[in-house]
């Protein structure tokens, strides 16, 4: 290993060389991630983050799965009650989540803007939520003595945004604009990690339509998009009837993860007929009133959020479109929510097995773990970290955007045995190890598959046939 990095810094001066790890070549390739030189502070054992996890979500409460994985694995880390650092690998997670998120909002006539966390209080007075969000909502004033708030989400903004366009035409309808952003909701118990927090990533789309149908055929595409996204990710989930709350409007429904840590009460049809938050409900009905089988409960995790809205915003802040007569009238409008950070944890909180993080593979932070032998190691002596090269070089050429995705596992004083634990505890769909068989001719490499839990003796063009069905973002 340390002839490998003399080599490296060799053909590389020292001004081209990288402060996060990442090595290039002499033709300005992309070379190794360091795993030591990565930020993310992590400690794998078994209890290890308990403090910090307790301390994020206040003394004495309690922790759950995707909090303590994550805090563990050096993904997040607490700042406050409620507000977390998302670390390198855990912002990278994220990253690849918001981009497959556009990928279906853009299938859907999305169009991606970003507004202000600053929300003028004015416009909150004007509909309404002001008052009625109560605490929840953080409030402040400049140094003049106009009052805002953070935004949680932004139906007033996107309304006034639109409707600053005096001449918008039908002929421009529908929009649907969307954004991913920090939002903020003063939790007064904040806990779980990002399964309920102050601050927070969220994807929020609204939708405006000249009529009530053209808004509900948004409405709909926009679920369908949900279910798509849920689907591709592998996560389970269940679309259900809920409460319109403080945001208003005259139809709701949420996308709940099943999930024993879930803070909701659901009420499902085996059969698929009915499924409503119990919250939603003046009284629980014991079966379904379409098909009569009895109903099961369950507790879930909600990751999105929809709502038809009518006109509820749009006449507030007199946001129309001109018709075919050239005569105004009033946007029809949707919003639907998505929660990223939520998300994210709840990946990790049902898919996760006892002490180990499990991804969605379309969003793991790095898709591959090289492993390369042990310090004074007989593998070692015979050039196995250079072999691991080599077949680094060849995946780069064959699949370069897989060998951008990758981390090599660089501590070298530890045994592969213990590499390899910690590279499964941190859920690396695949894993390439410099084992025993590299002194073999011709070259033999380990690769453990998360997914399958399979062990598999490739030689370096068995391993980059293997990598090349994987899929990345």
């Amino acid at each position: 290993m340390q002839a490998l990095v003399r080599r490296w810094r060799a053909r590389c001066p020292s001004s081209r060389r990288q402060s996060c790890g990442l090595r290039h070549g002499s033709a300005g390739k992309a070379k190794w991630l360091l795993l030591s030189q990565l930020f993310q502070p992590f400690n794998l054992q078994p209890g290890a983050g308990t403090a910090a996890a307790a301390a994020a979500g206040g003394v004495g409460e309690p922790s759950c799965r995707s909090q303590r994985l994550m805090v563990q694995g050096g993904l997040i880390h607490p700042a406050g009650p409620g507000c977390y650092h998302y670390l390198p690998p855990g912002l990278r997670a994220m990253e690849k989540l918001e981009r497959l998120m556009d990928e279906e909002m853009r299938a859907v006539g999305g169009q991606k803007l970003s507004m202000p966390s600053l929300c003028s209080a004015e416009l909150w007075r004007a509909s309404g939520r002001w008052e009625r969000m109560g605490p929840e909502l953080f409030r402040l004033e400049d140094r003049h003595g106009k009052e805002y708030c953070l935004g949680p989400t932004h139906e007033e903004a996107v309304t006034q945004l639109v409707a600053a366009h005096t001449h918008l035409s039908y002929k421009q309808l529908p929009l649907r604009l969307y954004q991913v952003t920090r939002k903020f909701r003063d939790e007064p118990k904040p806990r779980f990690g990002l399964l309920r927090s102050r601050e927070f990533y969220m994807k929020d789309m609204y939708s405006f339509d000249t009529s009530p149908e053209a808004a509900q055929h948004s409405y709909h595409l926009v679920c369908g998009a949900y279910c798509s996204l849920f689907q591709r990710l592998g996560l389970p989930f269940v679309k259900v009837s809920a409460a319109t709350g403080s945001i208003g409007g005259t139809m709701s429904h949420e996308f709940q993860v099943p999930a024993e840590i879930g803070e909701d009460r659901l009420l499902l049809c085996p059969h698929g007929h009915f499924a409503a938050n119990v919250e939603t409900l003046q009284e629980e009905p014991a079966s379904c009133p379409t098909c009569g089988t009895k109903l099961t409960q369950s507790r879930g995790i909600e990751v999105g959020h929809t709502f038809y809205l009518g006109t509820k915003y749009s006449s507030v802040s007199k946001a129309v479109f001109y018709s075919p007569e050239n005569k105004p009238q009033l946007a029809e409008m949707g919003c639907y929510g998505l929660g990223v950070s939520r998300i994210l944890a709840a990946a990790v909180e049902v898919l996760s097995v006892e002490d180990s993080i499990r991804w969605p593979s379309l969003i793991t932070p790095y898709q591959l773990c090289f492993i390369p032998p042990k310090k004074g190691s007989k593998e070692e002596e015979e050039e196995g970290a250079v072999l691991l090269e080599q077949l680094y070089d060849s995946l780069s050429q064959a699949l370069p955007h897989l060998a951008g995705d990758s981390v090599l596992d660089d501590r070298t004083q530890l045994t592969i045995g213990k590499r390899l634990k910690d590279a499964q505890k941190l859920g690396y769909p695949y894993v390439v190890i410099a084992g025993k068989k590299v002194c073999e001719d011709p070259p033999v490499f380990e690769v453990w598959q998360q997914k399958t839990g399979e062990v598999l003796f490739l030689t370096k063009e068995g391993v980059i046939e293997l990598l090349s069905k994987v899929q990345i973002l």
